[in-house]
């Protein structure tokens, strides 16, 4: 994000939500915080009546505040002081199930809208989870019940669509039946200083940025059951562009920073800076666009990442493409440490990520697209990958014979998972259908033995190595294996 972006959009936010800035208490509508009474009509009927007055703040003191779906119109804060708590409904008709996406909190096509403050919105979202199970069961709600829970009426707790110059700042975001927070089409968009604290129940995504332009998500914590910051396109006529994240910290059973897994339209534009992931079941950063999404421009600087599954995984597949042909390019991760845990990273947590395909032993870093359509201009610059190695060929293995690396599966049309091709030749980083990569000054260090090189490269079409050092705790070991590939230059 540019300077005068950046200084752009805090001025058209703040100048804006500040233009009527008058406080309304929420007791003066008759909203209870005693958590018994149900306020939704109370709650909408205040935010209604601020819009109509040109705009304001309705602000939640200490208190319980137990409310359906409430929807937030232009012009109009809902500002929570600390110790207030906005609670979810454990009702799932007290929820805006008529739309596509029900909510705790919703908006459509509103403008200068904010969460602000230090209190907590909380889903209780397993309760609702639970519902929504039941009625299925029952046969009142009609969905089909996918690892015995819904794909449909579970309530996000904040969903904001089409919606411009939104503010979300302080608050804490808990226990949603599904994703947490999600803005999809939206411009203007500055999320700061919250926290998303989400394991309640299966599919919990942190933060969700659909299709959205001009973002800028900091200073936030995020831990959740689920990918913690993740960018979707769901929309093939748009994309996400110019998004910067900034001094975050995530925990996942999932990935700490994903792109997709829905790409329809793509990515553009993007600084990820200064982020910490760990504790995180599957990749520290994940860039993947397996539905016909053009991906280009991103800058991962600054990522440091403990305990977790596996630490960059760059994809290009052909899952729902609709004749649209995929692209990743211009990609740039630097200053990058990692350490990958021996066992499953975030075991013991109550709602664990899956169990990965196997056999496998420990996946390495991954740069893979399909033939003919080459992830291209990857640079990998200062980083340090560390391993715990001792793979065993007799659990799984994966030979340098061209034979065995041809067997090696393309699968296209597959789910985009670091662990999807099961065992691979590498340890350190495995490369299939590039073009144009640089890797400069990268450290590999496996802590005991391993039986495959740290780097095999695929059908690589031009490169440069430079600065590539690899710790193991062996005397003399071919780190490098070249199949298909050409043009590479190496230098130390």
């Amino acid at each position: 994000m540019t300077k005068n972006l950046l200084i752009l959009l805090f001025l058209t936010l703040f100048t804006g939500l500040t233009t009527h800035a008058e406080d309304y208490k929420a007791s003066l509508f008759g909203i209870k915080s005693n958590g018994t009474t149900l306020n939704t009509t109370s709650i909408q009927k205040a935010i209604d009546y601020i819009h109509e007055k040109g705009g304001g703040r309705l602000v939640f003191y200490v208190g319980r505040y137990l409310t359906g779906n409430i929807q937030l119109k232009s012009n109009v804060t809902i500002h929570l002081e600390e110790g207030a708590i906005l609670l979810g409904s454990t009702n799932i008709y007290d929820y805006n199930l008529a739309e596509r996406f029900p909510s705790l909190i919703s908006a459509t096509k509103a403008d200068h809208i904010a969460l602000t403050g230090k209190g907590v919105i909380d889903g209780q979202g397993r309760d609702v989870a639970y519902q929504v199970s039941d009625q299925v069961q029952k046969g009142i709600l009609k969905d089909a019940l996918v690892n015995d829970r819904s794909a449909l009426w579970r309530p996000k707790a904040i969903y904001f669509r089409e919606c411009t110059n939104v503010d979300i700042t302080g608050i804490v975001i808990k226990n949603a039946a599904e994703w947490v927070l999600v803005c999809d089409q939206c411009t203007y968009l500055k999320i700061d200083r919250i926290t998303v604290d989400s394991k309640a129940f299966w599919n919990n995504d942190g933060i969700d940025i659909v299709d959205c332009q001009h973002v800028i998500i900091s200073n936030s914590f995020i831990d959740s059951s689920d990918d913690a910051i993740c960018f979707k396109s769901h929309d093939p006529t748009k994309m996400c562009d110019d998004v910067e994240v900034r001094n975050c910290v995530a925990r996942s059973s999932a990935s700490g920073i994903k792109f997709g897994t829905v790409t329809s339209g793509g990515y553009k534009n993007f600084k990820i800076i200064n982020n910490k992931v760990y504790d995180t079941h599957r990749s520290a950063i994940t860039i993947a666009t397996p539905d016909g999404g053009v991906v280009e421009n991103i800058l991962v600087d600054s990522l440091y990442a403990y305990n977790v599954g596996n630490a960059i995984y760059l994809r290009i597949g052909a899952r729902w493409n609709k004749g649209r042909v995929g692209s990743m390019s211009n990609i740039r991760i630097q200053n990058m440490y990692c350490e990958i845990a021996e066992g499953k990273a975030d075991a013991g947590r109550e709602y664990e990520g899956p169990i990965e395909d196997l056999p496998r032993n420990i996946s390495p870093a991954s740069i893979v697209g399909l033939p003919g359509q080459y992830i291209s201009d990857v640079t990998l610059r200062n980083i340090h990958l560390v391993y715990p190695g001792n793979s065993n060929p007799a659990y799984a293995f994966r030979g340098l014979q061209p034979a065995e690396l041809d067997s090696i599966p393309e699968m296209p049309a597959a789910y985009p998972e670091f662990s999807q091709f099961k065992e691979l030749p590498a340890w350190g980083l495995y490369v299939r259908h590039a073009k144009n990569l640089t890797l400069e000054n990268i450290t590999f260090t496996a802590k005991l033995k391993e039986y495959r090189p740290a780097l095999v490269f695929d059908d690589v079409l031009g490169g440069r190595l430079t600065g590539l050092r690899y710790e193991e705790p062996v005397k003399k070991k071919k780190q490098v294996h070249f199949y298909k590939t050409k043009d590479i230059i190496q230098t130390k």
